[in-house]
């Protein structure tokens, strides 16, 4: 009905995150080259996985006629007992998914991590 949203609300937030840690990254760059991925492209890596899972589940929401192209917009905030259903539905797969799409990255960023002490750990042994 509604779970999207919920994945939709974090990725609004880590896209203004990734921006602003972009902003403050190029204001503290010195001019060395540096070996590591910086955080704010590991952040919109989060961010982009969220859009794309944002955008599919709306599409197959809007395939099952849940979402309108009128006010509410939602087929569900018509009836006060589907209302309750939907909140029940964003609480519950909602967060489950972008909490295990946040887990998801959370491995992925553990990866690269011991990717780059891997690499740093042949540069410095050249």
């Amino acid at each position: 009905m509604a779970c999207f949203l919920v994945p939709t609300a974090e990725a609004i937030v880590t896209t203004v995150a990734a921006k602003e840690t972009k902003a403050k990254e190029e204001k503290h760059t010195e001019q060395k080259e540096v070996s590591t991925i910086p955080f704010s492209r590991k952040l919109s890596w989060l961010r982009n996985m969220l859009w794309g899972g944002a955008a599919l589940l709306a599409f197959e929401h809007l395939w099952h006629g849940e979402i309108v192209p009128f006010f509410p917009f939602l087929t569900a905030a018509v009836n006060p007992a589907d209302r309750a259903e939907m909140f029940h539905e964003m609480a519950t797969v909602g967060v489950t998914m972008a909490v295990l799409v946040t887990a998801v990255w959370l491995c992925m960023l553990a990866v690269c991590a011991v990717l780059e002490k891997r690499a740093a750990a042949e540069e410095e042994q050249a």
